[in-house]
């Protein structure tokens, strides 16, 4: 067991990532900043930017006594484009399966350090742990990539009007949840790899062996002589 512990560094450093990466995606997924629209008519978008995200659209104004003004983007809304309704259903999707990939982590990197006699399960645990992760980190590229293609061909929307917002903007970037996004699911595809690369081994190859019986020989033979003397 104590060899199998020296193999998994990798994969508590991949655990440390994960729990990261899913954190990030997290907050990609309630982030308002996917696409930025820049707006040149300013009578009622009086900072002339919109934030339009997954969930709503949010812009300041000075026609309106709220510090920030917010429409919420529903799933079922007509006006709502392909991207926006794949986002909405596919990153809760990435956040669940980098939860699932997190608790298959913890439990394989429990059975490597403490568990003793359920070897059998490190292997199925590991797997789990890299599928999740895997699998995350693709789902969440899926929309990802479509609202930044989305952006690249000034993409519209067609609002409706208690949105306040013209159906193309003047121009649009792309926001700060995307790159946040794009960084989550990076971290959640290598730590996918690092723990499916993993080489399993149930026992210590022979030398690991042969030295675990040394040291186990030479604690005895000093507890013996230790023994003598008292």
């Amino acid at each position: 067991m104590m060899y199998l512990a020296h193999t998994a560094h990798w994969q508590f450093l991949g655990l440390i990532a994960g729990l990261l990466a899913w954190i990030l995606l997290m907050a990609a997924t309630g982030l308002n900043e996917w696409r930025l629209w820049r707006l040149d008519d300013v009578s009622v978008v009086t900072s002339g930017v919109a934030w339009v995200g997954i969930w709503r659209a949010c812009f300041y104004s000075n026609a309106f006594p709220e510090a920030e003004t917010c429409r919420r983007i529903g799933l079922s809304e007509p006006f709502a484009p392909a991207e926006v309704a794949a986002a909405q259903v596919l990153m809760p999707v990435a956040v669940i399966c980098g939860l699932v990939g997190n608790v298959g982590a913890a439990a394989a990197m429990r059975l490597v350090y403490f568990s003793v006699e359920d070897r059998g399960n490190v292997r199925p645990a590991f797997v789990l742990a890299g599928a999740g992760y895997l699998l995350a980190g693709t789902v969440c590229l899926v929309p990802l990539a479509w609202n930044v293609r989305s952006v690249l061909i000034n993409g519209s929307i067609e609002f409706p009007p208690e949105f306040h917002l013209p159906a193309a903007p003047a121009g649009q970037r792309v926001g700060s949840a995307v790159g946040v996004g794009v960084f989550a699911s990076v971290l959640m595809l290598v730590s996918g790899l690092l723990f499916l690369c993993h080489r399993y081994a149930r026992t210590a190859p022979k030398g690991a062996a042969e030295l675990q019986a040394q040291d186990r020989q030479g604690r005895d033979n000093r507890a013996f002589h230790t023994e003598d003397v008292s």
